[in-house]
């Protein structure tokens, strides 16, 4: 069992900071720690999960196998290949000046935005269950120290949990409180 401390409560499993060498450039991949995912996964969801990290497993065995360079292109077979005279040439210039486009990161500062205010909803969480233990305690201590039902009379108990007193002054018949309260 992992000891997880709060502020990576709200993770779920998810590890930065290992880096892999990919088409000529670094590219930050976040690892993920299926051992703890799988732990917070509903046995009903198993399957779901299953299916993920086989997904998951099979993408980025694909993504390993491909080479960090495509093969270059051997423009002198073609030229010899070819018949007509210049069209090797043509095509060699114009994909030596095409240029794709690498995607912007724009989710990432979304998502650190996301991670932050989860870290402090997770803080105000946790604060309040703390305040609600400690009052949880009290009204243990309360029931630990009281007098057995057994050995209680009507007083005592009246004493101890006044919810259940009845008036029997202003509601003089049973069941000794308005209707509206049964």
């Amino acid at each position: 069992m992992r000891n997880w401390n709060t502020d990576k409560c709200y993770r779920i499993g998810f590890n930065s900071g290992r880096t892999v060498k990919m088409a000529g450039r670094r590219v930050a991949v976040k690892a993920i720690d299926w051992m703890a995912f799988a732990e917070r996964v509903p046995p009903n969801q198993k399957a779901m999960f299953n299916s993920l990290k086989t997904r998951s497993d099979a993408i980025a065995a694909k993504l390993a196998s491909l080479p960090e360079k495509p093969a270059a292109i051997d423009w002198t077979y073609y030229r010899t290949a070819v018949a007509k005279p210049g069209l090797v040439e043509e095509f060699e210039k114009k994909f030596s000046a095409l240029k794709v486009p690498e995607p912007v990161d724009t989710q990432s500062a979304k998502i650190d935005a996301q991670e932050q205010e989860a870290k402090k909803s997770a803080a105000a969480y946790i604060q309040a269950s703390k305040q609600r233990i400690a009052e949880y305690e009290k009204e243990l201590e309360k029931f630990r120290n009281m007098i057995p039902f057994e050995q209680m009379t009507f007083e005592d108990l009246n004493e101890a949990f006044p919810e259940t007193k009845l008036d029997t002054k202003q509601y003089p018949y049973w069941p000794h409180k308005p209707i509206s309260e049964l």
